[in-house]
């Protein structure tokens, strides 16, 4: 299911009410990762920014993070990351941006070797 305008004040109401289930928050989550359905447009994902739960947001940045370095996932197999998210945010974000950090020197590294090994 895709994401549309007005998830964010579904969600709230739902909180609001009491009907609140986090598997929403993953949901949220994935869609502004990968940029699908409302959050694939920029203005959407900058408004999230400021509409969603920090926890809901660095989730969605440590999925990015992950989906970045390659390796694939099966369903269930990165539920993880909404637990880290719930625990701690700012450490998520931290480990988020370690992992870009990281993976980056090894992918120049990696273009490099086949600009040399044409020449």
């Amino acid at each position: 299911m895709e994401t549309r305008p007005g998830d964010k004040a579904a969600r709230e109401l739902l909180v609001h009410r009491g009907d609140y289930h986090p598997v929403v928050d993953g949901w949220l989550a994935q869609a502004l990762a990968d940029r699908s359905g409302h959050y694939a447009d920029p203005a959407a994902r900058t408004a999230a920014v400021d509409s969603l739960p920090d926890r809901v947001r660095a989730h969605a940045v440590l999925l990015a993070a992950l989906a970045r370095t390659g390796a694939p996932a099966a369903d269930g197999e990165l539920e993880f990351a909404a637990r880290l998210a719930q625990a701690d945010p700012a450490a998520t974000n931290a480990l988020a941006i370690w992992l870009d950090r990281v993976l980056a020197p090894t992918e120049l590294a990696e273009a490099g070797a086949g600009q040399d090994g044409a020449q």
